[in-house]
């Protein structure tokens, strides 16, 4: 008897000191195990990484607490157990906290606006359905990150207007690695990565840059650059450079700038509009002939492997534009009509950089064709929809064109391509050619570039935001003052300003794809009976049995040593 209460203390003993080292183990150790087929809890190698980098602690503010419809709770419990990931391979410097922006007083909440609105963090409407109908709250899906006193926006949420239906939070809750990794990775970096829009000739002015300037300033070192004045040390510090709807052409000199900048490996994002056609000069006139524009770029893009076509893309998928028709007691009616020459452009592949991207707005936009150039790949990224035809130029375009009935079967095509991605090492437009007239300065032009990336848009307006004519304030990048839509413009722009300057292949995390697995609602309603009773009469049946069970057992055991 006593030897055998000796041998349950020494298991004992030995139990609790493998307690004791797996806990000492554990608390140097960080590991976990993940069962889910697509690997939702694993944080790839990028993130680890980005988080080693961490000297000092770091906090995050998440404004996304409240009482919420289903989704959003869905979307506050990702987010909570994303940053606790976080904060576990952070070794414990990552610190996160959240935050219900409604609460308090009005001073207080007007406030918090304020200062989340200085960081262009808005609050986004939601309906929650009541007794009564439908009720609009504020929601704030967003977060600050804040590190040796720098401060970086987190969007949870892509800009959008309109309902944000299932499908747009599980994109959110997909790409919360992603906007967090990214975000962290931006706040680390001391310096932050500069961008050049062009200017002096005719580019979009800065009225018209506004929002897209101000939403890359976040993590970016934004800019006008003038290419006949910037001397080669000044582009050896860009990182990305932005040619916003040029008017008159590029001189030599100024093409050997944006060569020299791509073969040093710069990214270079072209907007360009190849085919000259305005809306206010339809407006002013009626109709306009669209005639070629002489940007003096065609051999270099021709060069890189790209050619943005002289034609114009007409979609019957497209935005709408005011039109006056007639209305009671003379005075004119203002309404919205579908608008050929304003496509809708969607991506056509699964690629990160347009991952659940919604549709961007367009005006007068051409096709842009690939080449083939060793070395280079290239992917279309945005296209016209399926119903699409080509207008060749010159061409006249009226406005009558709207009250004309668009025949589908004119229309019926394969999707157009509207903007390419170019990735690879590009050959040299000047190589084995003398420097240009006005080439001042010494600058090595290699043959061939470093790996480097460009997207070619056919569209200068892609950029573009719309201005109050009232009072001259611009509006957000994609909204369409006129049909009150957010478009995708400005999610385009941020995906490609990270893409083109993403060296450490962070982009890729936009890739992670999360089954929502929800209940067959059909089936819910025809077997619903069913499985109540089995949920509730089963355990009953089965504590049943083990009772009956025990209860023999132990008759039986008692009565056998008892004999």
């Amino acid at each position: 008897m006593v030897s055998r209460k000796k041998k349950d203390l020494v298991q004992l003993a030995w139990v609790l000191a493998g307690i004791i080292l797996f806990n000492l183990v554990s608390a140097y150790y960080f590991t976990r195990f993940d069962f889910t087929t697509e690997k939702r809890y694993t944080l790839s190698g990028i993130t680890e990484r980005t988080l080693s980098g961490l000297k000092e602690n770091m906090e995050i503010t998440v404004y996304l607490e409240g009482d919420f419809p289903a989704g959003f709770k869905r979307l506050n419990r990702a987010t909570r157990d994303m940053l606790t990931d976080l904060r576990a391979y952070s070794g414990g410097k990552l610190r996160f906290s959240f935050a219900n922006p409604l609460k308090g007083s009005k001073e207080q909440q007007e406030s918090l606006y304020n200062s989340l609105a200085e960081k262009d963090i808005f609050p986004t409407q939601v309906g929650v359905p009541t007794e009564g109908g439908v009720s609009q709250i504020l929601v704030y899906p967003a977060a600050v990150i804040t590190y040796q006193g720098r401060q970086v926006p987190v969007r949870l949420l892509p800009y959008k207007s309109g309902a944000i239906d299932q499908q747009v939070l599980n994109g959110a809750v997909e790409n919360l690695e992603y906007v967090f990794t990214s975000a962290i990775q931006k706040v680390l970096n001391d310096g932050k990565p500069r961008i050049g829009f062009t200017e002096g000739h005719g580019e979009l002015a800065d009225i018209q840059l506004n929002d897209a300037m101000n939403s890359l300033r976040d993590g970016y070192e934004v800019g006008r650059v003038d290419l006949g004045v910037i001397t080669f040390a000044g582009l050896d510090k860009m990182k990305m450079l932005v040619i916003p709807k040029p008017e008159t052409p590029f001189t030599e000199a100024e093409k050997f700038k944006i060569d020299y900048f791509v073969m040093h490996g710069g990214s270079v994002l072209w907007t360009i509009d190849e085919v000259s056609a305005e809306m206010d000069s339809l407006h002013g006139k009626g109709s306009q002939l669209a005639f070629n524009k002489d940007l003096n770029l065609d051999d270099l893009l021709f060069n890189y492997g790209v050619r943005i076509n002289h034609e114009l893309i007409a979609d019957m998928n497209c935005a709408q534009i005011p039109v006056k028709i007639g209305g009671a007691d003379g005075q004119p009616q203002i309404v919205l009509r579908p608008w050929l020459f304003y496509p809708l452009l969607t991506p056509q592949v699964k690629h990160p950089l347009v991952r659940n991207l919604d549709p961007v707005r367009s005006e007068f936009i051409s096709t842009v064709d690939t080449i083939a150039i060793p070395n280079v790949k290239k992917t279309v990224v945005l296209s016209s929809s399926a119903f699409s035809r080509i207008l060749n130029t010159p061409g006249m375009i009226s406005l009558s064109m709207i009250g004309q009935e668009a025949d589908p079967a004119a229309f019926r095509n394969i999707p157009l391509p509207a903007a390419v991605l170019l990735e690879g090492t590009f050959p040299s437009a000047f190589n084995g050619r003398p420097l240009p007239k006005g080439v001042t300065g010494t600058a090595s032009l290699p043959a061939k570039s470093r790996f480097t990336r460009m997207i070619v848009a056919g569209d200068g307006d892609l950029l573009k935001n719309q201005v109050n004519a009232s009072d001259g304030s611009p509006f957000p990048l994609g909204y369409d003052r006129y049909s009150r839509q957010q478009y995708g413009n400005k999610n385009f722009l941020l995906n490609c300003a990270d893409y083109l300057t993403d060296d450490s292949g962070i982009i890729s995390l936009r890739n992670k794809d999360i089954t929502v697995r929800l209940l067959d609602r059909p089936r819910i309603r025809e077997e619903k009976l069913f499985w109540q009773v089995l949920n509730i009469g089963l355990p009953l049946v089965l504590i049943t049995i083990c009772g009956i069970f025990q209860h023999y057992y132990r008759k039986r055991k008692y009565a056998f040593n008892k004999v």
